[in-house]
């Protein structure tokens, strides 16, 4: 198999998506909670911007997609921030480090904007975790998300950030707390993590 090319995502790849996503759930239970409308459930929040690998079969066999998050009414000038979701690979695809090349499309769109990334993960997810901490994703911090794992029980959350500017501070500025407190309830899915990629 060769590399799988990344380009950005068509509204014709959402079939392929799906069909995707089902085979990671299938095998990782990502996303934790399976959406009611997974068409819908990788369209909003509305993306920023979204990209999917392929294969040579023109077959999606990853995807990742960036959301804005809206500036805190009212509070200090800050970099605007765009939130890292949806980051899925299929098992046949793992082993190309293709979750890190997702994971890099975003970090590139992001600095050429001037904007921070920020995402969740379950803190179970130990592949992920790893993942982005090769990438050198920073956690800022833990909570407990205001969904449940299928079986009723709580799931405990990781929150890392990716800032664009170069800074001594090793905390999330709180405009990004501000902001993640403030969007959508939509944008906060049920999948208990971000990616799927080990």
């Amino acid at each position: 198999m060769n590399p799988p090319g990344i380009r950005r995502r068509r509204a014709t790849d959402l079939d392929g998506c799906v069909a995707a996503l089902t085979e990671v759930h299938r095998v990782d239970r990502y996303p934790l909670n399976w959406p009611a409308d997974p068409h819908r459930w990788l369209r909003e929040p509305q993306p920023a911007r979204a990209w999917v690998a392929v294969d040579d079969d023109a077959a999606v066999v990853g995807h990742i997609a960036v959301h804005r998050l809206p500036d805190p009414a009212g509070g200090p000038l800050a970099p605007p921030t765009a939130e890292v979701a949806r980051l899925f690979v299929v098992p046949k695809a793992r082993g190309l480090a293709l979750g890190s090349a997702l994971l890099d499309r975003a970090r590139r769109w992001a600095a050429t904007r001037a904007t921070d990334l920020v995402l969740e993960v379950a803190a179970g997810d130990t592949a992920a975790v790893a993942l982005y901490e090769r990438a050198g994703w920073r956690c800022v911090g833990t909570s407990t998300a205001p969904w449940t794992a299928p079986d009723g029980g709580p799931v405990s959350l990781r929150h890392y950030t990716l800032r664009h500017r170069a800074s001594g501070s090793d905390v999330a500025p709180a405009s990004t707390a501000r902001r993640r407190a403030s969007r959508p309830a939509a944008s906060r899915s049920s999948a208990g993590s971000n990616t799927s990629t080990s």
